[in-house]
């Protein structure tokens, strides 16, 4: 028998790890990526580049940007890479969600949502908006690796419910996010001055929307404890590393109950008035009674790239001026 070419034996290395990479919780990935939405202006770069220990300026994200960054687990070992993208304009370019998220890399993706508490009109828009289009795209995605990898897709739904007893009261009240969620409220320091009375409807709100969806939710400000304590854990997220930290950190474990929770803060003759034909309804009613939605246009705020100093270019923007002055 003629012995395997280069390119054979590649292959069957590749295939080889391909399975193992699919068996389940045995194995560890050694790439993996952090999707970050949520407010414009939220601190989403700043929570980034902290986690990769890069000491610079954050930016404003135009469109869908991308980095990475890698740690070793140890001496010969190769580094593992994580992935980080972030989307920016808010909820103004939904559409680009589908880009990083994709059937081959959905098994090793965690969201990160990130909420500008000092602007609560503007975030249950901001949260419903971008949390409803991602799990759309999500659950595509995940039927289209149904379709390739039945045995991967059956074992991400389980995933979704393991946290969760099958006895649980609220099983058939909420809907788990196909994969790893955590959501963070930004510039606390700000939302700590509000009045006691709106403070603690944003915080019900919040805890209400992470038990929803099985999220992990926490808090984050200009304070270096509460950025470590964030860092921590987008790391586990991004590597896998100090698995004990989400427990230790996240401020509601996927589990507890609705009636621990309480129910929407709103006088209870008001509660009947509210017609609701959910428990995320509900909860939407009654936020939205104390903080209303601006009516904004989305995309009013969305600046084009190419006026944008940060990327001048003296000779493209020089030739871009003559086709201006040559078009009609």
């Amino acid at each position: 028998m003629p012995s395997e070419t280069l390119w054979e034996i590649a292959k069957a290395e590749v295939e080889k790890r391909g399975s193992n990479g699919s068996e389940g919780d045995g194995v560890e990935i050694g790439e993996k990526s952090v999707f970050f939405i949520g407010s414009k202006n939220g601190g989403k770069t700043t929570i980034i580049l902290r986690c990769l220990d890069r000491d610079e300026p954050p930016k404003p994200t135009l469109a869908l940007e991308y980095t990475y960054g890698r740690r070793a687990k140890g001496h010969n070992v190769p580094k593992d890479i994580a992935h980080f993208w972030e989307l920016g304009g808010g909820t103004s370019l939904l559409d680009l969600i589908s880009i990083p998220i994709t059937s081959d890399t959905l098994r090793t993706f965690s969201i990160v949502l990130v909420l500008d508490l000092s602007k609560p009109n503007d975030l249950w828009p901001t949260m419903e908006n971008l949390l409803q289009a991602t799990k759309l795209h999500v659950d595509k995605m995940m039927m289209k690796l149904g379709k390739t990898n039945s045995k991967a897709a059956s074992e991400m739904r389980q995933k979704m419910w393991s946290n969760m007893q099958k006895d649980h009261p609220d099983r058939e009240l909420i809907d788990p996010f196909p994969i790893p969620l955590v959501i963070i409220g930004s510039k606390y320091d700000i939302f700590q001055d509000f009045d006691s009375e709106k403070r603690k409807v944003i915080c019900k709100t919040l805890r209400f929307v992470a038990h929803y969806y099985g999220a992990s939710l926490m808090f984050t400000s200009k304070s270096e404890a509460l950025l470590l304590k964030i860092r921590g854990v987008i790391n586990q997220l991004a590597f896998g590393i100090d698995k004990r930290v989400c427990n230790v950190l996240s401020m509601q474990p996927f589990g507890v109950k609705l009636s621990i929770l309480g129910s929407p803060p709103v006088p209870d003759n008001d509660i009947g008035k509210l017609h609701a034909h959910s428990p995320m309804e509900l909860w939407k009613k009654v936020y939205g009674k104390l903080f209303p939605p601006k009516s904004t246009n989305t995309l009013k705020d969305v600046k084009d790239p190419a006026k944008d100093p940060q990327y001048a270019e003296s000779e493209v923007d020089e030739m871009r001026i003559q086709k201006d002055q040559v078009l009609p």
